[in-house]
């Protein structure tokens, strides 16, 4: 199964203001995908209308990328709507509060599931929680969801950046790489990994020419650990 699990929409302030829920669904099917989550910023406000404009095209995850408070980023997944939902209460409770400057950081547009603007988030998405990455990690999975670490060996905001290592006994249950090449590059770096553990390969899409091609295939045990442990 062609994936791309981390799609950022418009609710992201570092997303093009045409990253909409339609937009998505509709580049991600001319691209050959066949299954695609939106992870935003530190909220899940945009998921119920990415659910409701992907029914019936393309199969989906909910997601969330949350930054904890050593500015690492974290990506969660979740099999059902609700589940993912249940995160946004959590996530008020959390996140650092800073106001957004849109002419600095850039537009948080909430939408329908028609592309119609219905709201703007206040708060800067792109702050940290109050919370270490364990209690992010132990949350996520609380609420009945998947852990991912995101990028692991991006410059910015990625846990060997800020952390200078992935903790060996860190609960989590894959990892996110741009490609085959940086996989391997990570597993050389730090061989308590395994190349047999759930990876990803991942967009990061913040605008729509960037939404992979049908090249990364979603392998058997990918598939058990996001759909099925759930």
């Amino acid at each position: 199964m062609f994936y791309d699990l981390h799609i950022h929409s418009c609710l992201s302030p570092c997303a093009d203001d045409d990253m909409t829920v339609n937009n998505i669904v509709n580049m991600s099917l001319i691209k050959g995908l066949e299954l695609i989550a939106i992870c935003d910023h530190n909220s899940v406000k945009q998921l119920p209308a990415f659910d409701k404009a992907a029914k019936g095209k393309i199969k989906v995850l909910y997601g969330v990328e949350i930054q904890t408070k050593e500015d690492v980023h974290v990506l969660g997944y979740f099999q059902r709507l609700e589940d993912a939902m249940s995160m946004q209460p959590w996530l008020d409770e959390h996140l650092v509060s800073v106001e957004n400057e849109e002419r600095i950081f850039g537009k948080q547009i909430l939408l329908n599931e028609w592309d119609e603007e219905i709201g703007k988030e206040n708060r800067l998405l792109i702050s940290s929680v109050d919370l270490d990455i364990k209690q992010v990690c132990d949350c996520i999975h609380e609420h009945h969801g998947v852990v991912v670490l995101a990028h692991v060996l991006h410059r910015v905001n990625s846990i060997t950046t800020q952390l200078g290592f992935i903790p060996p006994d860190l609960s989590y249950d894959g990892l996110e790489v741009s490609n085959i090449e940086d996989q391997k590059l990570i597993c050389v770096q730090q061989p308590w990994l395994a190349e047999n553990d759930v990876w990803l390969m991942n967009s990061d899409a913040h605008q729509l020419i960037d939404i992979h091609e049908a090249e990364y295939e979603l392998s058997q045990k990918g598939w058990k650990v996001l759909c099925c442990k759930i």
